[in-house]
């Protein structure tokens, strides 16, 4: 057999829509409505031009000929004090300037009252706004933009993006978008996602992609049948690096290539559509939602219901500097303090390395003294004075193709000159800070370090000797046949995911693709050094993977073959749930 060849790293990887097509601009998202009688709501995140929605609409149902009166549910938004108070951020001397428990009220605790409205007697009623939905209606419409939009507007302050649920016009707060407004917005959007009549991506306001409910679901059930990838994209932070910019062509506007989102479910989003002119993103989430058993697996369902556990994502500090040093919450800490059900523990696999002597911060010395180091944190926070992290937490050389094992309480940082692909639990927000190096964030101002967080959750187990052998394992294989092994890179009791390596060599005589199986739950594919892989399905589905890239091998999937592309060695970096 000839093998595939080669390509680059795809940054905008595509799939067909099913049982219909992409329409483009207002005009066709309006073509089958109604023409009188009728009440359409357009629910979605705050985080979205309104006005120009509603503006949208209207002109193009003018267009048409049809009368519009219109309803804008943030006018009938509670008062302000009534909104935090009711979404967990009382202000107060206890409060919390880093972090809120998860919001899981439903939308309707953000409004004094939601009206009550009816068909007019000629054309429409458009009620537009978050919950729109709850208002009584007879056609739904959601109005999305991917969640990497409002998380830049907000930093940059940005209006009229980056508004908050339930602060109507002002600038937004990254603190509630992401432990309210976010937890919030996503539970409303998935208890809709059945019966939504139209989908619309207001990536381009002036002329937004849709697709309508049946094609949007009939879609959904075919990618959650068969491997897929999300669209990747790098954020920039004051630590980033340049790998990603040199190798892969991003560019993002401040320069560096510091987080590359590969695959963290809250975030991410499949594009559907022929091509940049018409084309949707669809929330990853959504096939968890609408499929779960099929696309998570029965026994992850039943564990983490529709949450998608694991998550891949880079962090770049090639030509960077050290990430800041920190640790993530506890199990219980996790739960009873932020309201997430399961804690985030974290893997880095070193896929490149440069300079004189890449280090991993990883695991607390033997002779650590915590009062001391507490007094250093205080210290380089007050008084900028900077703090010996040596002194207290070991440094590890850092080696290509390694794994390192940060399971939650464990402090840690990747040091210049990495590129690492963490493999981590899903959980992405909790990032408990001692040190950040005298750092500032691009408004000249100190980044936040939730040091009494921290050493709440300091695991002081983890020390000495004993932290290197737990943390830093040697491969063991698992199974092998004609030019292929599988090895197991990482694995803790009190981590509920573990990460393999298989390692396929194309050059091998008497070599095969190797065989794998779901067995009911999903795998994640990354391939970490070589070409890449075909992976083909007992289904009869094929789907390429690039070096860089990484993919979801749905449970239902069951039995797949890997092939290796090129002729060099490939490794994949592989996860499950255990």
């Amino acid at each position: 057999m000839t093998p595939p060849r080669t390509r680059p790293y795809d940054r905008n990887p595509r799939y067909a829509a099913a049982g219909g097509a992409v329409a483009r601009g207002w005009a066709a998202a309006v073509r089958e409505l109604p023409a009188r009688r009728a009440v359409l709501a357009v629910d979605g995140p705050a985080a979205l031009d309104w006005d120009g929605v509603a503006r949208g609409i209207v002109a193009a149902l003018a267009d048409r000929g049809t009368p519009v009166d219109l309803l804008d549910l943030r006018e009938y938004e509670a008062d302000w004090d009534t909104v935090r108070e009711r979404t967990g951020d009382a202000p107060g001397p206890a409060a919390d300037p880093y972090f809120l428990p998860l919001a899981e009220g439903p939308l309707s605790v953000l409004y004094r009252e939601i009206p009550q409205v009816g068909a007019p007697d000629e054309g429409l009623l458009v009620v537009v706004g978050p919950g729109a939905a709850l208002a009584r209606h007879d056609v739904l419409w959601y109005a999305d933009l991917p969640k990497r939009y409002a998380e830049a507007a907000v930093v940059a302050g940005e209006l009229p993006l980056g508004v908050n649920l339930g602060r109507h016009g002002t600038p937004g707060d990254l603190r509630r978008l992401f432990y309210a407004d976010w937890p919030m917005i996503d539970a409303h959007r998935d208890a809709l996602a059945p019966r939504i009549d139209r989908w619309l991506d207001l990536q381009d306001p002036h002329a937004p992609a849709s697709v309508d409910g049946s094609t949007l679901r009939a879609t959904l059930a075919h990618l959650a049948g068969g491997p897929v990838r999300t669209r990747p994209y790098f954020n920039s932070t004051p630590w980033g690096g340049q790998w990603a910019v040199r190798e892969l062509g991003f560019e993002p506007p401040a320069g560096n290539t510091a987080l590359g989102y590969e695959l963290i479910a809250p975030e991410a989003g499949v594009l559907v559509g022929d091509g940049p002119e018409a084309e949707v993103e669809l929330p990853f989430q959504l096939l968890c939602v609408l499929h779960p058993e099929e696309f998570l697996g029965a026994p992850v369902h039943a564990e983490y219901g529709t949450s998608f556990p694991i998550r891949y994502d880079y962090l770049d500090t090639v030509g960077g500097g050290n990430l800041s040093l920190h640790l993530h919450p506890v199990a219980a800490y996790m739960r009873e303090r932020f309201g997430w059900p399961y804690t985030q523990h974290e893997t880095y696999y070193v896929t490149r390395n440069a300079g004189d002597d890449p280090r991993v911060f990883l695991g607390l010395r033997e002779d650590a003294d915590l009062a001391l180091m507490r007094k250093q944190v205080e210290a380089a926070i007050e008084h900028g004075e900077p703090m010996d992290v040596e002194e207290f937490v070991q440094s590890h050389p850092s080696e290509e193709g390694r794994l390192y094992m940060i399971p939650a309480g464990t402090p840690h940082a990747s040091g210049a000159g990495n590129l690492v692909l963490e493999v981590s639990a899903t959980p992405y927000l909790y990032s408990l800070r001692f040190y950040d190096w005298l750092r500032r964030n691009a408004q000249g101002a100190p980044r936040p370090l939730p040091y009494d967080h921290a050493f709440a959750n300091l695991d002081t187990g983890r020390q000495g000797e004993a932290a290197r052998r737990d943390l830093i394992q040697e491969p063991r294989e698992l199974r092998s046949g004609p030019g292929w092994r599988e090895e197991v890179i990482g694995a803790l009791p009190e981590m509920f995911y573990e990460v393999r390596r298989l390692v396929l060599d194309p050059a091998a005589e008497s070599g095969e693709a190797l065989a794998d199986d779901t067995a009911g739950r999903f795998h994640l594919l990354n391939v970490s050094a070589g070409a890449g892989v075909v992976i083909e399905t007992a289904g009869g589905r094929t789907h390429d993977l690039a070096f860089g890239e990484t993919l979801t091998v749905p449970a239902g999937v069951g039995a797949y073959r890997v092939r290796p592309v090129g002729d060099a060695p490939v490794h994949v970096v592989k996860s499950l749930v255990r």
